[in-house]
C-alpha cells in the first residue's frame, strides 16, 4: 500500500499571511503525521499562535508520543504560554505503520471526514479548541489502514465557507460526488476551489484543506514530498523592477 498527503490553502482576502499552519513529520517508528492548526483571529497574530501549536505538537510526535499525548501537552502549552486567553483548533492526522492504522485527533469544531468501504462518514463528536480549558482533550479515532481509505480535514473557514453569502459549501456531497480513484492532490485541490468560488473570491477565513488517501499497490519503495507555493507579490515586483533596471 501507499500513502498520499496532500494540503491546499490560502489565506484570508486582505491578508498577507494566513493564520492556518500544517506541518508534516515522519514518524519515528514508521508512517507519517500532518498537523493542521487554525489559530484564533486571523493575520500575524493567528499566525503566531498555530506556529506555537503546531511546533509544540510536531515536536513531541517525532520523539515518538503518542498523537493524544501530543494534542494534549499542545494544549497545556498554549495555555500556559498565554494564560488562557487565546484558543486554536487543533487537527493531527497519522498513518501509523507500527499499529497499522490512521490516527485521527481532533480539537476542532470541523468534523474530519473519511471515507471506507465505499462510503463517506463524519467524525464530528464534540470537541474543544486547544489553549482554554484546564481539562480538554482531543476526540480520537482509530481507523485500519487498507486501500481505499480516505481521511480529510479542513479548517473552520473551508467548513463554513459560503455560509455569509446563503450559499453553504456542502462538504459532504461534495465529495461523495468526486470520483474514489481520484488523487490525494485532486481532492485537495477540488475542495479548495469550491470553498473558494462559495466566498466569492474573497474568503472570510483562512482556508485550508488536508487530504490522506491509502492506495494500492504501492508503485515502489520510493518516498516523495513535493511543494509548491506562491512568491509574495512585493518580491515578485521587487525582481521585476530589478529586470527593468538592469535592461535599461
Amino acid at each position: 500500500m501507499e500513502v498520499q498527503v496532500a494540503v491546499a490553502k490560502v489565506e484570508k482576502y486582505a491578508v498577507g499571511e494566513s493564520g492556518d499552519t500544517v506541518e508534516v513529520i515522519e514518524r519515528p517508528r514508521g508512517g507519517i503525521s500532518v498537523v493542521l492548526v487554525d489559530g484564533q483571529r486571523s493575520g500575524q497574530s493567528a499566525k503566531a499562535v498555530s506556529n506555537l501549536v503546531a511546533r509544540k505538537a510536531i515536536a513531541l510526535l517525532a520523539e515518538g508520543v503518542r498523537d493524544g499525548a501530543a494534542a494534549r501537552a499542545a494544549h497545556d502549552y498554549l495555555r500556559t504560554q498565554r494564560r488562557g486567553q487565546v484558543s486554536a483548533e487543533l487537527i493531527i492526522l497519522s498513518a501509523d505503520f507500527e499499529t497499522g492504522t490512521a490516527v485521527i485527533s481532533r480539537n476542532s469544531r470541523a468534523p474530519v471526514l473519511v471515507h471506507m468501504d465505499g462510503q463517506w462518514s463524519l467524525l464530528d463528536r464534540p470537541s474543544e479548541a486547544v489553549g482554554i480549558y484546564a481539562r480538554t482533550r482531543p476526540v480520537i479515532a482509530e481507523i485500519p489502514l487498507r486501500p481505499g481509505l480516505i481521511v480529510i480535514a479542513v479548517s473552520d473557514g473551508v467548513w463554513t465557507a459560503g455560509q455569509r453569502y446563503g450559499q453553504p459549501l456542502a462538504l459532504v456531497e461534495l465529495v461523495q460526488a468526486l470520483p474514489p480513484t481520484l488523487a490525494a492532490r485532486g481532492y485537495a485541490d477540488d475542495i479548495l476551489a469550491q470553498a473558494w468560488q462559495r466566498e466569492q473570491g474573497r474568503p472570510g477565513d483562512d482556508l485550508t484543506v488536508v487530504v490522506m488517501r491509502v492506495t494500492a499497490p504501492a508503485h515502489d519503495t520510493v518516498r516523495r514530498l513535493s511543494m509548491s507555493l506562491p512568491v509574495p507579490e512585493r518580491i515578485t515586483a521587487a525582481w521585476s523592477h530589478r529586470q527593468t533596471s538592469d535592461g535599461a
